[in-house]
């Protein structure tokens, strides 16, 4: 009379050898996966962040708000502030932000030229997709700051 083989422990070993092998190519990849923080100096942005709140608070007060406008055909970018902030003691930057992928970030000065308080960039070099535009400048003593997408 034959036996009959009993098929249970090869089922279990087997089970463990692939929970075993799945666990370990989980901790590969995440091994291998690049974690990027926001900015480099991510923790002494935190430490402003106060400031930042109150140049917010700022920008959002002024009589008539900051126009930042995107034209697609001409590839051009126009940063426009209110007349009541353009002076000779204007300075700041302009931040070009991609969340996707930190070595695309890039910054420019802001220095306002032909109207007054009126900054055009060529918008050429800049990968399509999602990006954010951050204008943090001085005027009259006061620091404002604005935030805002772009879809290129």
């Amino acid at each position: 009379m034959p036996t009959q083989r009993n098929l249970w422990p090869y089922a279990i070993i087997a089970t463990f050898v692939l929970f075993a092998s799945y666990i370990g190519y989980m901790v590969q990849q995440a091994l291998r996966t690049d974690v990027e923080l926001v900015s480099p100096n991510y923790y002494q942005q935190e430490l402003a962040y106060q400031q930042r709140m109150e140049s917010v608070a700022r920008t959002v007060a002024l009589p008539a708000p900051v126009q930042i406008r995107y034209e697609a055909a001409a590839q051009r970018l126009t940063l426009e502030l209110p007349a009541a902030l353009a002076g000779p003691g204007m300075r700041g930057q302009v931040h070009f932000f991609r969340p996707s992928d930190q070595k695309l970030d890039f910054t420019l000065p802001f220095v306002p030229t032909g109207q007054p308080g009126r900054q055009q960039l060529s918008t050429a070099r800049l990968r399509p997709g999602h990006w954010w535009l951050r204008l943090d400048f001085k005027a009259n003593g006061q620091a404002y700051f604005i935030e805002q997408e772009l879809s290129i």
